[in-house]
């Protein structure tokens, strides 16, 4: 995927619906990632004011978030929130492209998980708690793949079940041998 820089300020903010977002406990033991958040699109104009403000308010004013762009496919550099800017920067090969790092000034930095907004909701769910357990050590791709993986497991596991009812295999009855000779009738008084 390509992505475009966008070079102007959002200044007229549109309104987004609120953040799905997950955040790892206040003062539990510090993992690899601090949280995650399941945005409803691919835009990061759209999407990051209503996640900043969210953030703004219990960690401190955000300045400054990095993306990987192979995820989005516009990333602006300024984003306006809530009477602030806050500058985007992007890196293709430094940083996880499922992850999101925010900085602030005076709180320090944040690491969240980016789930992709066309994931489901049960995925995103266990994607969400996988993301906010205390002191984790995956990482934000290690989770992805896992979900990946769980996901063909579920899929497979459901097309064999699928292929057992609509006659794929035959039942334990119909496997048993039919008896045939003079003792069969016997059997079947």
């Amino acid at each position: 995927m390509t992505a475009t820089i966008d070079g102007t300020t959002i200044s007229e903010r549109v309104t987004s619906p609120p953040a799905r977002l997950s955040l790892t406990p206040m003062g539990s033991v510090p993992g690899l990632l601090d949280g995650a958040w399941w945005p409803r699109s691919r835009d990061l104009s759209r999407e990051l004011p209503a996640l900043v403000a969210v953030l703004d308010a219990c960690w401190g004013r955000i300045t400054r978030v990095t993306v990987n762009p192979s995820h989005w496919p516009v990333v602006p550099r300024k984003v306006a929130v809530a009477g602030h800017t806050v500058h985007v920067g992007w890196f293709s090969d430094e940083q996880d492209p499922h992850k999101l790092i925010l900085l602030s000034y005076t709180a320090g930095r944040w690491d969240l998980l980016v789930i992709p907004p066309e994931t489901g909701a049960a995925a995103a769910a266990r994607l969400m708690a996988a993301a906010t357990i205390p002191g984790g050590l995956a990482a934000a791709s290690g989770l992805m793949a896992s979900e990946d993986v769980a996901r063909d497991a579920r899929d497979a596991l459901g097309q064999e079940e699928e292929w057992e009812t609509d006659g794929g295999r035959p039942s334990a009855a119909a496997e048993q041998p039919v008896p045939t000779g003079p003792m069969s009738s016997a059997r079947g008084r």
